[in-house]
């Protein structure tokens, strides 16, 4: 059974944690070590994941596979009516068990909670992750591509895809 909760700052360290579990594994055949390192730090630091969501307005839920932690998910508000699905990941020994779609269906249902109204959810994804296919069964949608300098010289290469919330 698929359960989810909303994360606090008490949370930082798990968050850490998962993702040094699944952003290098997830990102090992697109990205250099050095560039795996260096977003690592820039993203998920114990005290970047706190000014996330103490200053930039993330909110992180994580999510249990019988009360087991399988991953997490952020969402941030952009605009009056654009949000942007931060961050979705899933421990791999969970990949394949729908946490994936609990996780970002979890994430829209949020969405409609503190915006009622009709939004757009957007989200990055590296133009040569696999994840393409998932964001795609899910209804979104490509909208852009772009390159984004995310300091020490590196890039990310992204589709911004993005999916209409009523």
């Amino acid at each position: 059974m698929l359960t989810i909760r909303k994360a606090t700052t008490a949370d930082c360290e798990l968050i850490h944690k998962l993702a040094w579990q699944i952003f290098p594994e997830t990102y090992k055949e697109i990205l250099s070590p050095e560039q795996n390192e260096y977003m690592m730090e820039w993203m998920y630091s114990i005290e970047n994941i706190r000014k996330q969501m103490e200053e930039e307005g993330h909110v992180y839920f994580i999510a249990y596979h019988d009360n087991e932690v399988c991953g997490y998910v952020s969402v941030q508000q952009q605009g009056k009516d654009l949000f942007h699905l931060q961050k979705i990941y899933v421990l791999p020994s969970f990949q394949g068990a729908h946490c994936g779609s609990f996780l970002f269906r979890e994430a829209v249902k949020y969405i409609k909670e503190v915006h009622p109204g009709t939004c757009l959810m957007e989200l990055n994804v590296n133009r040569n992750n696999k994840a393409l296919k998932f964001y795609e069964h899910m209804g979104m949608k490509k909208l852009r591509e772009g390159d984004f300098p995310i300091g020490n010289g590196y890039y990310m290469n992204d589709y911004i895809m993005g999916i209409e919330i009523n």
